[in-house]
């Protein structure tokens, strides 16, 4: 089963893009790190259901317009369409080997894995690997796939951790029919336009916008 591990923001100041949110949602937020093979780097605010918003921002434009990561690609999209905020989902699996079968077996276009590293500010080092289901970002969205090389317990402090969660997203991005079959999922997860995750639910809509609801 697969858990929402993060939603994506794009801010083109992300200092204060986080800080903002922080203040309307009482909310944590913390400096994430650098990508430095990306020129980008991110600020955190994690959830009580083991999830986060990453507020995702460039310094490096010229490093980022080369980078061959999809996510990165869509980043410098949106940035340069304007179209801050909210726009990609990172589902969490500890079976990416398996989906890169799945993809193969239904051929399935896919990007990856391409492996990720952050340096934390105390000098820490994550590192993750991504799978992207191959989407034309100037169109629609489709979550990318994220396995981590570290446990929770040492991605994060709990001293940290906002109490509320993120419960739903709203999600327009393909149809419910669709996403089920990419991500390998069972129709008897389903109720009408929605889908349970391990740690909250989507639902389908018709709006291409992507919201988020906490509670």
């Amino acid at each position: 089963m697969l858990a929402l591990d993060h939603i994506v923001f794009a801010g083109k100041v992300i200092e204060e893009a986080s800080a903002a949110y922080s203040e309307k949602y009482a909310l944590k937020t913390i400096r994430g790190g650098e990508h430095t093979n990306w020129g980008t780097y991110n600020y955190l605010a994690h959830f009580s259901n083991n999830c986060y918003i990453e507020w995702l921002g460039v310094y490096d434009m010229e490093k980022a317009q080369q980078s061959d990561n999809p996510l990165i690609n869509h980043l410098v999209y949106v940035l340069e369409q304007n179209m801050l905020g909210q726009f990609q989902i990172a589902l969490r699996t500890n079976k990416l080997e398996e989906y890169i079968n799945h993809f193969n077996k239904n051929d399935i276009p896919f990007i990856g894995p391409v492996q990720g590293r952050r340096t934390k500010p105390d000098g820490e080092e994550l590192t993750w690997s991504m799978l992207f289901p191959t989407y034309d970002h100037t169109k629609e969205m489709l979550p990318f796939l994220i396995e981590w090389d570290q446990p929770e317990e040492e991605r994060m402090d709990v001293s940290l951790m906002n109490s509320p969660s993120i419960t739903t997203i709203r999600y327009g991005g393909v149809p419910m029919e669709r996403f089920l079959h990419l991500y390998n999922l069972p129709f008897k997860k389903r109720i009408i336009n929605k889908l349970s995750l391990q740690n909250c639910k989507i639902i389908f809509t018709d709006d291409k916008q992507l919201q988020i609801e906490l509670e």
